[in-house]
């Protein structure tokens, strides 16, 4: 606390807490969706979101088991813990859903992300984006004289600093995959 006993908040934008101590908490979760890989299935659970207002913050969605028909989507969602104890509920109750993991709460988990980062820039833009791209682990997929786009893997913190760095560098368009993620251990 500073002299005079203001604390400081959270966020970059103030110096001050200027929020309201009794205001619900906003919880960032990731909850992994086994699912009949039959058409429709994604739209409903979609419209399971959209229909309610909240928010998804990142959604992939892929076959696991061929054999048994059966895809998991990966989903990354905002809200207060009510909030997201109402979205589990909404999807254990679909016909369609088999199971429903809260990777957040249910213990340490591995997330990552792909993304491909265009970057155009020439001289001193070109050898900067090349010198921080090793640092990042991003690797080269395709050059011009004029332009790299970048493979990088990660998680979402990590693509979103290397493309922070990468803007004044003349980063021109990025794609991103969403979160892929999976409990620790067994």
């Amino acid at each position: 606390m500073s002299a005079l006993n203001i604390k400081k908040g959270s966020t970059s934008h103030s110096a001050y807490e200027l929020r309201d101590p009794n205001a619900p908490v906003i919880e960032s979760h990731t909850l992994a969706v086994v699912v009949d890989n039959e058409s429709g299935v994604l739209a409903r659970v979609i419209g399971l979101f959209s229909g309610r207002g909240y928010n998804i913050e990142s959604l992939t969605v892929a076959e696991t088991d061929h054999a048994s028909h059966r895809s998991r989507i990966t989903i990354v969602t905002t809200g207060t813990p009510q909030v997201i104890e109402h979205i589990k509920s909404l999807l254990e109750r679909m016909v369609p859903v088999h199971e429903v993991h809260d990777l957040t709460v249910e213990g340490p988990s591995v997330q990552r992300e792909l993304a491909l980062l265009k970057v155009a820039g020439k001289g001193e833009h070109r050898i900067e984006a090349l010198r921080l791209a090793e640092i990042f682990r991003a690797n080269v997929v395709d050059s011009t004289l004029e332009s790299f786009v970048f493979e990088m893997t990660g998680t979402p913190v990590k693509i979103d600093a290397f493309a922070d760095l990468m803007r004044p560098l003349g980063l021109v368009e990025i794609a991103r995959t969403g979160v892929a993620a999976l409990a620790r251990g067994v």
